[in-house]
């Protein structure tokens, strides 16, 4: 097995800007008081991030996917987040098994 000296470099890259925003997120969390819009902004990000990921892949790979997508997002409405992904998991399975 052999290392590309360039993919490790990137590798590596990719480590310190990913922690370095970790670092200065948690500084500049320490120091500034955050309240109002940028709470409720903060608040968002997650949810945003996951759609902004699950969104592209769920419309284009087939409709199987996108209703189990659907089913996922009804299920995460009221239940606890290892419920929703079993779910989410047994719908996809079940709905490529009856459309195709």
């Amino acid at each position: 097995m052999t290392v590309d000296p360039l993919l490790l470099l990137t590798f590596l890259g990719m480590l310190a800007v990913t922690y370095g925003a970790r670092l200065a997120g948690y500084f500049l969390v320490r120091r500034v008081p955050i309240e109002g819009r940028v709470k409720g902004a903060l608040e968002a990000v997650p949810v945003a991030v996951l759609t902004a990921i699950v969104a592209p892949t769920a419309l284009a790979t087939g409709p199987a996917e996108t209703l189990a997508a659907l089913a996922t997002l009804l299920l995460a409405w009221r239940l606890p987040t290892l419920v929703v992904v079993i779910g989410g998991v047994v719908a996809v399975v079940l709905l490529r098994a009856l459309i195709s």
